[in-house]
């Protein structure tokens, strides 16, 4: 029996949901330094990633003392958007404030 129009656009739903899936995410982490100061990466961390103060205080402390403070997770193009506002901002800045990305 030859498959109706219904029939086609069901299956071609049924395939397009199958294949589906959820983007890989990416941590986002601020890297210590001897001359960034701490009160820049408190701006960076609120004004880049939209922390609170305390939050944001709270991920510089870790910064600074394990050398390195998630910032957030994000889809891959917002990640590597975010790290680059953040060199360019350290840049216009005078700091050598590093920042990365790693697969969560």
């Amino acid at each position: 029996m030859p498959r109706n129009d219904n029939d086609t656009r069901e299956s071609a739903l049924s395939e397009s949901r199958a294949e589906t899936r959820e983007p890989e995410m990416y941590r986002v982490l601020l890297h210590n330094d001897d001359y960034t100061t701490m009160e820049f990466v408190v701006e960076i961390l609120m004004l880049v990633f939209s922390k609170t103060a305390e939050d944001a205080t709270r991920i510089m402390f870790n910064v600074h003392r394990k050398g390195y403070g998630i910032c957030g997770v994000y889809t891959y193009e917002i990640a590597e958007t975010k790290v680059e506002t953040v060199h360019s901002l350290a840049r216009e800045n005078n700091f050598p404030l590093k920042c990365s990305i790693e697969e969560e």
